[in-house]
């Protein structure tokens, strides 16, 4: 860990990944919850157009877990639920890699999640 994640990653999330889609087309399911740490931001908003609604961020998380992908689903907070829809996790829309520009010893990363 950076030392600039060290002092800023204190928070706890929860993430589940994605197994991917069958041949037949159905879900092979999560993961077991990977608690990591992190920072976050909230917001939510919607913008309303003609042609209907934008999906906007619900939340920002930083981070420097690496293995997050649009499709998996986070949680702030600690959860063991297997199940993350129960457990009330959002799924990852993007996720954006930022360089350590101080230490260069793990990169940032922005997970994204949307409504």
């Amino acid at each position: 860990m950076s030392a600039a994640a060290n002092w800023s990653y204190t928070a706890t999330a929860t993430i589940w990944k994605n197994l991917g889609i069958s041949d037949g087309g159905d879900s092979l399911g999560f993961a077991a919850p990977v608690a990591i740490f992190c920072d976050y931001e909230g917001g939510l908003s919607k913008r309303l157009a003609s042609l209907g609604a934008e999906i906007v961020v619900k939340n920002t998380i930083w981070t420097e877990y690496s293995s997050a992908d649009a499709g998996d689903y986070i949680l702030i907070g600690a959860s063991t639920d297997a199940d993350p829809l129960a457990a009330g996790a959002d799924e990852v829309r993007q996720v954006i890699r930022y360089a350590d520009t101080f230490d260069r010893v793990a990169d940032d990363y922005a997970i994204l999640t949307g409504v």
